[in-house]
């Protein structure tokens, strides 16, 4: 028989806990070990591999899984085999699992409600695994070599010290045995415990200092109060920060895999929770300007403002991919024009201008960067290409292999020059024009003036007419010509002031038409293009922030009925996923009484994902 190939595991039926940068992954009735994503995981690390609960003479029946907080996972099993013989369970073990930053702990109640005494034997198993996240993103993930000491369990830098109070503990070359013996009173309970604390010197991020909750009214919708209350913890349990500056938080792009900073992913959180969370947009702008480029290098595509894409450990690499990745990766083309859209965002949230003037060098750099770097083929747009031949294909958010597609399905050659990039460099050109005008510096009006070029000869060049109407193309590829496909790109363009009132009522028509509203957020790709499918990463799924950046602007744009429209389908989506929204979805037209099909990979929670939550709240408010 042929073997498997190497798969990227599943998500959608896993539980987590988290606190980033530290997530813990089991089934719903609390196994670790059953699933390639499950395990205790540190940074890029996943510590433990696997944790069985047992209890002897008797099996484990699980009747409750419950996560109040993204903190913690509270489960419920009765322990028939110890009990006596009527009807209703009287022998139960609760159990408290709860994660902070850097440890992982374990509360375990084991209670009776018999009239005799009812003795105990619980153990737990521990497999140590200290494999990379990379690795286990791959599917090829395999336990390395560990040693143990009586306390501490290490293998290279990276280590974990055990605490269990009253346990005998054993190990050998399989694992770590934890046993409690014990007896339960009669009509009473018996409370054990263990926790790990874990240890890496290497990792580059880490917990940020405490802040304020989340301040937002609530809706009048009750159930998009309940999303946001669970997705600003969410996005509360997803704050880093970098080592050097603890006070500077940024979110993390998400879990499981993407656990620390992204250009990208991290701006666009603090955009859309701005009415939340206005310091998270100020500080997630600092952390960035600190790792703007500076020079010229093809292997991690740095440019002189160029904002990052991401920032890992060492080096990152997906061998299924052909990626090969730099610790600090430049691989996006709009992560640089989206930072100056959000220093202008934070300065309208009322940042002061003693800190918008202490980000002006960066400032000058990311609008030089757009201006004199960003077009690195010539075409007169800004684009991309990976001159490394190990880094990213597509460097938008579209990041796949097979994004950026023509309506027949043919996939465009690159150099690639997106629409949504030309808007973010258009509205950062004219906004940035403003931020200098009010800190009393020079270069305004040249800056207005790029600006209208580029949006004169934007409409010149993108625009496109096919069967499904006219609307901007989602690129122009190396020969200049518009890839017709109709995508959720278009929805990033209103209110950026590319468009005109008119083009951006157009646009928003057909986003929330048949081919591309699936009834549950704006597909990512029409149904009437050669390449759709519903469970197509980027060819047909719905992503929940891609869906709230059009309703981010359409409400920008004076929209108001059609960003309460498309909000209200996502209020749906939450509602589907007990209110937190994956990553993305599968784009299957919507039926009567049915929910939301999985995109059984998808990560969760995702930090844009979280803070498409107070957007929708405002387009409802």
């Amino acid at each position: 028989m042929t073997p498997t190939p190497p798969l990227q595991p599943l998500l959608h039926d896993a539980v987590i806990a988290l606190e980033a940068p530290t997530q813990v992954w089991s089934d719903a009735e609390g196994r670790m070990g059953t699933a390639p994503i499950h395990g205790v995981y540190h940074g890029d690390v996943r510590h433990i591999r696997a944790i069985d609960v047992a209890v002897r003479g008797t099996e484990l029946e699980s009747i409750g899984c419950a996560s109040p907080t993204p903190r913690r996972v509270l489960l419920v099993d009765v322990l028939r085999g110890i009990d006596d013989d009527s009807a209703d369970p009287k022998v139960r073990l609760d159990r408290e699992r709860t994660v902070t930053a850097g440890a992982f702990s374990e509360r375990l109640r084991v209670s009776a409600h018999l009239d005799d005494g009812v003795p105990v034997d619980l153990t737990v198993r521990i497999v140590p695994d200290f494999a990379p996240m990379q690795e286990v993103k791959a599917g090829l993930s395999a336990e390395a070599s560990w040693s143990w000491d009586g306390a501490v369990c290490r293998a290279d830098e990276a280590s974990f010290t055990l605490a269990a109070a009253g346990a005998t503990v054993t190990a050998d070359e399989h694992g770590i045995t934890l046993t409690w013996g014990a007896v339960i009173p009669p009509h009473g309970s018996l409370d054990l415990s263990w926790s790990v604390t874990m240890d890496d010197p290497t990792l580059v991020v880490s917990a940020a200092n405490p802040a304020e909750p989340h301040r937002f009214p609530s809706p009048v919708d009750p159930r998009a109060s309940r999303w946001l209350d669970r997705a600003t913890a969410d996005l509360d349990a997803l704050r880093l920060a970098l080592p050097d500056h603890p006070d500077d938080a940024f979110y993390a792009a998400g879990a499981p895999w993407f656990f620390t900073l992204f250009g990208r992913d991290s701006i666009w959180a603090a955009r859309l929770a701005l009415a939340a969370a206005p310091e998270m947009a100020a500080s997630t702008l600092r952390v960035l300007a600190r790792l703007q480029g500076t020079t010229t290098d093809a292997d991690s595509a740095e440019a002189p403002g160029k904002i990052p894409h991401e920032l890992r450990s060492g080096i990152l690499s997906l061998p299924n991919e052909g990626v090969h990745l730099p610790p600090l990766y430049f691989g996006t083309v709009d992560a640089t024009p989206l930072w100056v859209c959000l220093l202008a965002d934070a300065r309208d949230a009322g940042m002061p201008d003693d800190e918008l003037r202490e980000l002006l060098p960066a400032l000058r750099a990311a609008l030089d960067w757009m201006i004199v770097h960003g077009d690195a083929s010539g075409s007169g747009f800004i684009d991309y290409a990976d001159e490394s031949g190990h880094g990213l294909a597509n460097q938008g958010w579209k990041d796949s292999g097979d994004s950026i597609q023509w309506r027949d399905g043919r996939l465009a050659d690159g150099p690639i020059a997106l629409s949504e990039v030309q808007a973010y460099a258009y509205e950062a050109a004219v906004r940035g024009a403003g931020l200098l005008d009010q800190l009393g510096e020079t270069g305004g009006t040249a800056l207005r003036e790029w600006a209208a070029d580029l949006r004169a000869r934007f409409r010149a060049a993108y625009w496109v007419r096919t069967e499904e109407g006219h609307y901007p193309a989602i690129a122009l590829d190396a020969h200049g010509a518009a890839v017709d496909s109709l995508t959720s790109n278009i929805g990033h363009l209103i209110g950026t002031g590319i468009l005109d009132p008119e083009e951006e009522r157009a646009c928003a028509a057909l986003l929330t038409g048949p081919s591309m509203s699936s009834g549950f957020g704006i597909r990512t790709l029409s149904t009437g293009a050669a390449g759709y499918w519903p469970l197509s990463y980027h060819g047909g799924s719905v992503w929940t922030h891609d869906t709230a950046i059009a309703v981010h602007g359409m409400l920008r744009a004076g929209l108001a009925d059609e960003a309460r429209a498309v909000a209200a389908q996502l209020i749906d989506v939450a509602e589907g996923f007990d209110y937190r929204v994956p990553e993305l979805h599968a784009g299957d037209e919507r039926v009567p009484g049915g929910r939301p099909v999985p995109y059984p990979a998808a990560c969760r929670p995702q930090a844009w994902s979280a803070a498409a939550a107070v957007v929708c709240a405002r387009a409802l408010a």
